[in-house]
């Protein structure tokens, strides 16, 4: 875990914000018992997990691809090439959705913005933790990476 006290309670206050912004039906899915407070979400998501990322094109047309999601302070990050499709419109358009999904076990979806973000100190020993310093040194430092600020993050588990 590397979320510092304060970064549980913004990610208290962020679950806390959008599941009472949250429609009927949600609510319905997402009941009470089965929501993940903040340290239910750092636990479930660890370093690591896939996540589905959807971005847009210029005309607005919804694109939905898989990535790494790294958790890490109580956001998720990613990366991706440099020259790929995803980072041509998170630049554009930098509002995004992602969603962690374990089957009906476990899902995490956050909606807001990712930012493009130069890993340097603790972030970038998080990802040579997660992928090795020789992934790192030989290809992944080079490769962009972004952060999603979340406006709004729904957790649940089964």
């Amino acid at each position: 875990m590397h979320e510092t006290a304060a970064d549980l309670e913004w990610l208290q206050r962020l679950l806390d914000s959008s599941y009472a912004r949250a429609g009927a039906h949600l609510r319905s899915v997402v009941t009470p018992e089965r929501r993940l407070h903040a340290e239910g979400v750092v636990a479930e998501l660890g370093a690591m997990r896939v996540m589905a990322l959807a971005t847009t094109t210029a005309r607005g047309e919804p694109r939905v691809g898989p990535v790494d999601g790294l958790f890490f302070r109580g956001r998720l990050h990613f990366g991706s090439g440099p020259d790929s499709a995803r980072f041509r419109h998170v630049r554009a358009r930098p509002a995004v959705s992602a969603s962690v999904i374990d089957g009906e076990r476990l899902q995490v979806t956050v909606h807001g913005r990712a930012h493009e973000v130069r890993p340097e100190g603790e972030l970038e020993a998080f990802l040579v933790g997660v992928y090795g310093a020789d992934a790192w040194r030989s290809w992944m430092g080079a490769i962009p990476w972004a952060r999603i600020e979340p406006d709004r993050m729904i957790a649940f588990r089964a």
